[in-house]
């Protein structure tokens, strides 16, 4: 019995999990679109780069015979970590180790943009697979079938509904009405451009790497990226509405330089430069993440994946690696010809990936305590051994 003959899938977000899974059903024979809220591939600047794990997001890149894409466009040495204390003193340099780029070490953790993962996986699929500009308003259910309905005044049905839509997901509301919770860590983001002469101090010692700075029960990560620019993360144990209530303007580089240097008193000048060259401005992200216990009533013809089903914060790394595994097991549920409906091969995907995610959980939240502590540096020294 195929699940997926005469069945018309929609996947709501066009993120590393939604393409991975349109690849994976397609590979079946599926009929497949993704409804991404981008107008189009170009308009938005893609984040920090991602390192894919073995298990996970490699895993399901070699499913989708995509590995020779990926190791002609990953990053060699971008994997590369310096942890230093928070006057910049290198306490830790894995460029000094011996170079283990090897696809065959399942603890080699490549890097890879998520500009150019996103070109990988959106040419891969069949033309017109994305559609794009099409932000989701409304979901409804006719005679066992979705109607969606989307901001530029398109409409689409569909016999299953995927969401692939992340933290701030219109669709696991029709799933579960289980909520996140506040971590207790509030993350600034922030981004430096033509890094090697605007912040030449910072970006040698990121040498095309990562920074992990740690003090004060505060962090701070850099990470390069492939186009010669950085991207920051200030982490901060804070109130959940400290974000929108501390009267920052987060467009005001001066404003928030001198944020800084009042909350991370003590921490070298050369930190300075990063909000001296930031632009265009600053991102708060509060911290979320889901209940380790959830769980609900698996559904015939609606589920999701990636942030949508089990947010949680980045300290762990596992965040899209999560969801590139969870689009691997949920096309190989929808795709076993052992499960009797849909709807079982959706139970069984949900039960899996709720297990799997509820560990990964624990041990984010773990992490993600530990590095904002007095405890951090020495946490992360014994951690990289």
């Amino acid at each position: 019995m195929n699940l997926l003959e005469n069945k018309t899938i929609a996947i709501i977000g066009g993120g590393p999990g939604g393409l991975t899974l349109a690849r994976l059903l397609q590979m079946q024979g599926a009929t497949v679109n993704v409804y991404e809220r981008d107008v189009n591939k170009d308009v938005r600047v893609q984040g920090a780069t991602l390192d894919l794990h073995d298990e996970s997001g490699l895993a399901a890149l070699r499913k989708a015979g995509l590995m020779d894409a990926f190791t002609a466009n990953y990053r060699p040495g971008a994997d590369k970590l310096r942890i230093v204390d928070k006057q910049a003193v290198v306490l830790l340099d894995q460029h000094e180790e011996e170079a283990r780029d090897t696809f065959s070490d399942p603890h080699f953790r490549p890097e890879i943009d998520r500009g150019p993962l996103r070109k990988i996986l959106l040419e891969s699929l069949n033309d017109g697979t994305v559609i794009w500009d099409s932000y989701l308003i409304s979901l409804k259910q006719t005679e066992g079938k979705w109607q969606l309905s989307f901001h530029n005044g398109t409409h689409a049905i569909a016999d299953l509904v995927i969401a692939a839509d992340g933290a701030n997901s219109k669709v696991r509301s029709f799933i579960t009405p289980v909520k996140p919770f506040y971590s207790g860590v509030t993350i600034l983001e922030g981004a430096v451009y033509n890094a090697a002469t605007t912040v030449p101090g910072v970006n040698a010692l990121v040498n095309d790497g990562k920074i992990f700075a740690m003090g004060d029960e505060k962090s701070l990560i850099v990470s390069s990226k492939g186009d010669g620019s950085l991207v920051f993360y200030l982490g901060i144990k804070t109130p959940e509405s400290w974000s929108s209530e501390n009267g920052l303007d987060y467009t005001d580089k001066a404003q928030v330089k001198a944020w800084f240097e009042q909350t991370f008193t003590g921490w070298n000048p050369i930190w300075l430069e990063l909000f001296d060259n930031a632009e265009p401005k600053f991102i708060p992200r509060p911290q979320y993440c889901m209940p380790l216990d959830q769980t609900w009533d698996a559904q015939p013809n609606i589920t999701m994946l990636g942030d949508a089903a089990h947010l949680m914060p980045p300290y762990a790394g596992e965040g899209v690696n999560m969801a590139m595994q969870d689009a691997l097991e949920l096309s190989e549920c929808l795709a076993n010809n052992s499960y009797t409906d849909m709807q079982d091969a959706i139970a069984a995907y949900e039960q899996q990936m709720r297990t799997r995610a509820s560990e990964v959980a624990g041990l984010t939240l773990e992490q993600t305590a530990i590095l904002h502590s007095d405890k951090a540096l020495d946490h992360l020294l014994e951690l990289m051994g």
